[in-house]
């Protein structure tokens, strides 16, 4: 299975920011960028790539282990921001994003000690990724357009290990599909 951990926004969140990304795509150039889908926004802690069926259950042990430690947090997403020269553009967050960084680091360091090969360690970003470019793509425009917005906050209460199936029909136009596996409680959330 292709998985990776994440925090998941609710519906209030992804609507608000929905209507953000409406304006946005209606600037010029937009269209040149591959947009993705409302139902698959999320805010990745820790990408583990394919990971067999048989290391699964350890993750999953570890992840919850390293959700109980973690207490519940406030969250929101704010302005935007690039990867690449403009080959990724998303939404940034603010709130007890220290909180949030401390939970990415436990979300990989349980891919680790589960046996998931995780590459080199990299400081986490918080990032909700909006649109993609094969190409450098000047997305500044709409960076600018997002600068000024701010959702509504909520409180982060749980942990996701989330399966992503990527496009297999070539289609264009086709979004991965993503699946909450399972949903770790963080302390106090519950």
């Amino acid at each position: 299975m292709r998985l990776f951990a994440a925090v998941l926004p609710p519906e209030d969140v992804t609507a608000s920011l929905a209507a953000e990304v409406a304006v946005v795509r209606g600037l010029p150039g937009a269209d040149g960028l591959r947009w993705t889908g409302r139902p698959g926004w999320h805010l990745t802690l820790a990408f583990y790539g394919e990971v067999d069926d048989d290391v699964v259950p350890e993750l999953s042990a570890r992840l919850d282990r390293a959700a109980h430690r973690t207490p519940a947090f406030s969250l929101a997403l704010r302005g935007g921001g690039q990867f690449g020269r403009g080959r990724a553009l998303w939404a940034g967050a603010e709130g007890e994003l220290r909180t949030l960084r401390l939970l990415a680091d436990r979300a990989e360091a349980a891919g680790r000690k589960a046996g998931v090969a995780m590459g080199e360690h990299r400081r986490y970003t918080p990032h909700l990724t909006l649109a993609r470019s094969r190409e450098p793509h000047d997305v500044r425009p709409y960076v600018d357009a997002l600068a000024g917005f701010t959702g509504p906050a909520w409180t982060v209460a749980d942990l996701a290990l989330v399966r992503s199936d990527l496009p297999r029909s070539g289609t264009a136009g086709e979004q991965p599909r993503y699946e909450a596996v399972a949903r770790f409680p963080l302390a106090g959330s519950g």
